[in-house]
């Protein structure tokens, strides 16, 4: 699939939507949320679950009492402060890292520029056909001059790592905000069998 965000012609001024992530160290209530669709992954001991609705998401991470949210809104101005760990501005290109625990890391990388009303169309087409195929949680509307916007994000699970991609496409602005995260979780434990053990000295 080809990265919309390589393409580097940008044609609009700054887009005037505050997008911004905010972490939290505690579960957000739904109700802050319009969710259009929501996924739910397992993982051992540990639970992810993604929220999409009309421009933003939030991630949930869950393992015995630690939970950690990422969420990603256009204005966070209507977000409780309770358990909020950190904000990142969504503006340019940035990489974040941190710990969740001792042994859970997370990192996340956010994209944004805004492109002319034709890139953006091409980028929104391609974005939509994406999601359609690869089952993302996903949601398309038409603003008040109906043109289209859209947000999706794709979840995955891996061995030690759970993965999360978002996009939010704003037409107004020709906004195209991308993040890519990742919940870093231990290695599985060897299980022990009596050949092992009896390696052992």
């Amino acid at each position: 699939m080809h990265d919309p965000l390589e393409t580097n012609v940008p044609a609009k001024s700054a887009p005037s939507l505050s997008y911004a992530m905010l972490l939290y160290r505690r579960a957000v209530h739904p109700e802050f949320f319009g969710i259009e669709a929501r996924r739910k992954l397992g993982h051992g001991e540990y639970e992810f679950e993604g929220w999409i609705f009309k421009g933003g998401h939030c991630v949930r991470f869950q393992h015995g009492q630690t939970t950690f949210c990422e969420v990603v809104v256009d204005n966070p101005t209507n977000l409780p402060d309770r358990g909020l760990a950190g904000t990142l501005p969504c503006a340019g290109e940035h990489d974040h890292e941190e710990k969740i625990s001792e042994t859970i890391g997370y990192l996340t990388t956010i994209q944004s520029e805004a492109l002319s009303d034709h890139l953006y169309l091409g980028t929104y087409k391609e974005m939509l056909q994406h999601g359609r195929d690869s089952d993302s949680l996903m949601t398309a509307w038409t603003d008040p001059n109906g043109k289209p916007n859209l947000s999706l994000i794709d979840l995955q699970r891996f061995r030690n790592e759970l993965h999360v991609q978002g996009y939010h496409l704003r037409a107004g602005s020709g906004l195209v905000l991308r993040t890519q995260s990742m919940v870093q979780l231990p290695e599985p434990a060897a299980k022990e069998t009596p050949d092992n053990r009896g390696r052992r000295r």
